[in-house]
C-alpha cells in the first residue's frame, strides 16, 4: 500500500490532470525529510488539512547531498520515500533530482503551496507560478526546536 503512494512524474503528471478534473485541491510541499522528527509530521499534519490531496516533492539523495552537504542524507532517497508513504496526511511522493523542485510544481501546478514558517512566501520556490495560476501560498507555523540538522548536531556530541 505505501510504495503505491510514490509516483514517477510522468504518473504524477496524469494523477494530477485527473485530481483537476475532479476539482480536488492539491496540496504540495516539498524538502529533503531526512530524518523524519515531530515537526514534519505536525507540519506536513497542518498542510493536509489545506485541501484534499497533499503531493511531496522529495528531494533525491544528490540534491540533498548539494544542499546539506557531504555527509547527508543519512537516509537513503527510497527510504524516505517509504517513510513518508507510511503517513496518514501523505496521497504521493515523487522525487525530483534538481536542487529545488520549481520544475516540479511548474509541471503540477498545486492549487496551495507551503512550506515551514522559517520560510518567507516570497522566498518559497514556484511561488510565482501557483500564484499566477490563481493559487496560494502559505508558510506554515515553524515548530521551534525541531530540526534534522539538530538532531544530528545532538547525535554528534553524545
Amino acid at each position: 500500500m505505501i510504495m503505491n503512494k510514490l509516483k514517477t512524474w510522468g504518473e504524477m503528471t496524469a494523477i494530477r490532470a485527473e485530481l483537476a478534473e475532479q476539482a480536488k485541491t492539491v496540496v504540495f510541499t516539498n524538502g529533503c525529510f531526512d530524518i523524519l522528527h515531530r515537526g514534519h509530521v505536525q507540519y506536513l499534519h497542518s498542510a493536509r488539512e489545506l485541501g484534499d490531496v497533499l503531493i511531496i516533492g522529495l528531494n533525491n539523495d544528490d540534491s540533498v547531498k548539494r544542499l546539506k552537504g557531504s555527509n547527508r542524507p543519512v537516509n537513503r532517497e527510497i527510504d524516505r520515500a517509504i517513510v513518508l508513504s507510511a503517513l496518514a496526511d501523505i496521497d504521493y511522493v515523487v522525487i525530483f533530482t534538481e536542487d529545488t523542485p520549481y520544475n516540479l510544481i511548474k509541471t503540477l501546478k498545486p492549487d496551495i503551496l507551503v512550506k515551514g514558517g522559517d520560510w518567507e512566501i516570497d522566498q518559497i520556490v514556484g511561488s510565482e507560478i501557483v500564484i499566477a495560476n490563481g493559487g496560494k501560498v502559505l508558510s506554515l507555523h515553524y515548530y521551534q526546536g525541531y530540526s534534522t540538522t539538530g538532531i544530528i548536531e545532538r547525535m554528534d556530541k553524545e
